[in-house]
Parts: C-alpha cells; sequence; structure tokens
C-alpha cells in the first residue's frame, strides 16, 4: 500500500512539465527568413556607410570633413567637423558592421542614434521630403527592427564566440536600442 503523499510524488514526477514562456526555445530561423534580413542588412548598411563616406572624404559628391562640418555648425552643433567625423565614423562603421552581421545590436543601435540626429536636424515639423523627415525615419525604424530581430543566420555574428550574439535574444536588442536613443539624446542636448 502506497501512502497519499507517495502517490502524489510519483504524479508529479511523470507529468509533463509546463513551460515558461521564458523557457520556450525561439523559433527556427527559416531560410527565406535568413535572406530577407541579409537583403535588408546589406541595403540598409551600405546606404548608411555610403553617407557616412561622404561625410569623411567627400565620397558621393560628399562635402568632406570640412563641408560637412560647416554644415554641422550652421545646424547649432559644437565643433562641426568634430562631429561631422563622430558621424561619419559612426554611419561608416555601423553601415559595415550591419551590412556584414557583426555585433548587430550596436550596429543597429549606433544607426538608430544617427538617424534620430539627423531627422533631428532635417525635419523638425514636416514629415515628408524634401524638407522632412521620412528618410532619416525610415532608416532608423529598419535598424531598430535588425538590433531588435537580430541579423538571422548569414551573419559574422554567428561565428562568434559570444553565445548572445549568436543565439539573439529581444532583451538584448531592447538595451542597445536604449543606448543609441540615450547616447542620441546626449548628442542632440549639446546642439544649440
Amino acid at each position: 500500500m502506497t501512502s497519499a503523499s507517495a502517490t502524489t510524488t510519483k504524479a508529479q514526477a511523470t507529468a509533463p512539465a509546463v513551460q515558461s514562456p521564458a523557457s520556450i526555445a525561439p523559433a527556427v530561423s527559416t531560410a527565406p527568413h535568413d535572406a530577407g534580413l541579409l537583403l535588408l542588412r546589406v541595403v540598409l548598411g551600405l546606404t548608411v556607410a555610403a553617407h557616412g563616406v561622404q561625410k569623411l572624404f567627400g565620397w558621393f559628391d560628399g562635402g568632406g570633413l570640412s563641408g560637412t562640418g560647416q554644415f554641422f555648425t550652421a545646424s547649432g552643433y559644437p565643433a562641426g567637423e568634430t562631429m561631422a567625423a563622430v558621424a561619419g565614423l559612426t554611419e561608416t562603421l555601423g553601415g559595415l558592421a550591419l551590412a556584414v552581421g557583426f555585433l548587430t545590436p550596436l550596429a543597429g543601435a549606433a544607426v538608430l542614434g544617427t538617424m534620430i540626429n539627423a531627422a533631428a536636424v532635417h525635419g523638425p515639423g514636416s514629415f515628408f521630403a524634401p524638407k522632412g523627415m521620412e528618410y532619416e525615419f525610415l532608416l532608423a525604424a529598419a535598424a531598430a527592427a535588425l538590433t531588435l530581430t537580430g541579423p538571422g543566420r548569414y551573419a559574422v555574428d554567428r561565428l562568434l564566440p559570444v553565445p548572445a550574439l549568436r543565439t539573439h535574444r529581444l532583451s538584448l536588442g531592447a538595451q542597445a536600442l536604449a543606448l543609441g536613443v540615450v547616447l542620441a539624446a546626449v548628442t542632440l542636448l549639446v546642439r544649440d
């Protein structure tokens, strides 16, 4: 004869475990999903990187550090050439990192922060081009989406020995986005 507590313990041991939402493994990504993320990363990353080299080197009819620095000064940023270098490096390195899927959460956050500043300069009071911020808004949203979703399987992050990058988590993306927004806000605070 078994006791009631032994029966209860035996029943608990054989009952299937209930999984909490946090313990459920993320869905396996599919080839079409990963191909779509790759396309988005490459197009967004190279577009942003091209804007960066316009600022840094004057390529693609850009202003270079001098011309872009004058624009930054006229837009109220202190030390225009320094700010042009910071923006150019952020766009170039962040864009290239997004394109190849390297440190994707930080790359996406860098692009987001830069686009927040660009939207503040180009589009106050208007959404649509040519004087609005729709272009910057679209780039910022795409960068934020990649930061939250991760780069997909076709990315350098999958080869790095950092488990958090190989198995991208929403919390990591959200933290990176928060960092990008805070740094963008600090940069906007130094603007006149």
